[in-house]
């Protein structure tokens, strides 16, 4: 996965995805001191950037593959962006998800068209998988995949068209596709840019595998931003952040949903955790950036449920 297989991702998902808008955020500027710009991706078809390297994925294998069907494992974002890409596409879509995933999820996921497989932990989903992909269905991996890489790092060469000056990228870490992605076309065309990762506490398998230097397996998922739930971070995706990664910022769940509820308030826009936490992180990072940095927060998805919104304003 390189620069040109993310602009050839780009030519091939184009005409299936929105283009998300990247705008100048005057309030967020004043808030950190420095020019602040938002990728606002949750508004991308799904709710995130999900769609981008499913579209990717499936569009790169023949339509007789794509008969067989896919199966995909997701407690959130690409379990509906799966099943949305296999509506479009006209492919059957199982998704494997564990039992702690949010209701709207499942029911969005299963509204798109997917048929649900519920397992008790995301592990059990994965030990699962073999027995779906022995029948002849396409494996979309959350992260792992080459080609879902790509189609991630579309959104990177957006943002570069749009804004050249660029001097600082916030992005947010689940198994480290969506950053490695990003992160490969940005550097590919700016290599003087600084990218910062961003976890949540009890969802920190990149940061527990930066300081190991190899992979390591969660216990479990405490954390309240599922989005960002993987088990562990992959090789691949490791070694892309050891390379392009300025450093990885670990915040709690009270920073994130702090920053969400004044994201909410300020911009009059929803986010999630998963998405939020890049802002709690910008407020880390404030002392690094002065009044000529250019910061992009990507906002990568917006699919919180109304109750979990009023539950996190209760507890924060």
């Amino acid at each position: 996965m390189d620069i040109t297989a993310i602009k050839q991702a780009q030519q091939r998902i184009k005409n299936y995805i929105r283009r998300t808008t990247l705008e100048h955020s005057e309030t967020l500027s004043k808030y950190l001191g420095t020019n602040v710009f938002v990728k606002f991706e949750l508004f991308q078809k799904t709710g995130s950037f999900k769609v981008r390297g499913a579209f990717n994925k499936l569009l790169s294998v023949s339509p007789e593959e794509r008969k067989r069907g896919v199966v995909a494992i997701s407690g959130g974002n690409h379990a509906q962006a799966v099943a949305y890409v296999s509506n479009v596409l006209d492919v059957d879509a199982v998704v494997l998800m564990p039992g702690s995933t949010p209701h709207n999820y499942i029911e969005a996921t299963k509204n798109y068209g997917a048929t649900v497989d519920l397992q008790p932990t995301i592990k059990d989903a994965f030990n699962k998988i073999k027995e779906y992909e022995s029948d002849g269905r396409i494996f979309i991996h959350p992260f792992d995949d080459p080609l879902v890489m790509a189609g991630q790092g579309t959104l990177g060469l957006e943002i570069m068209e749009d804004l050249p000056g660029t001097t600082d990228i916030i992005i947010s870490i689940g198994g480290g596709g969506f950053e490695g992605g990003v992160s490969t076309a940005v550097k590919a065309i700016k290599p003087g840019i600084k990218i910062f990762g961003v976890e949540t506490v009890g969802a920190d398998a990149m940061s527990q595998a930066l300081k190991a230097g190899h992979p390591v397996e969660l216990p479990a998922i405490t954390s309240i931003a599922k989005t960002l739930g993987a088990p562990s971070v992959s090789p691949q995706t490791l070694a892309l952040a050891q390379e392009h990664l300025e450093e990885v910022i670990v915040v709690t769940d009270d920073e994130a949903v702090k920053e969400l509820k004044f994201i909410l308030e300020r911009l009059k826009v929803l986010t999630e955790p998963a998405a939020s936490c890049t802002l709690a992180a910008a407020l880390r990072l404030k002392d690094k950036f002065n009044k000529d940095s250019n910061i992009v927060l990507i906002f990568c998805g917006g699919n919180l449920s109304v109750t979990d919104l009023c539950k996190y304003v209760d507890d924060v």
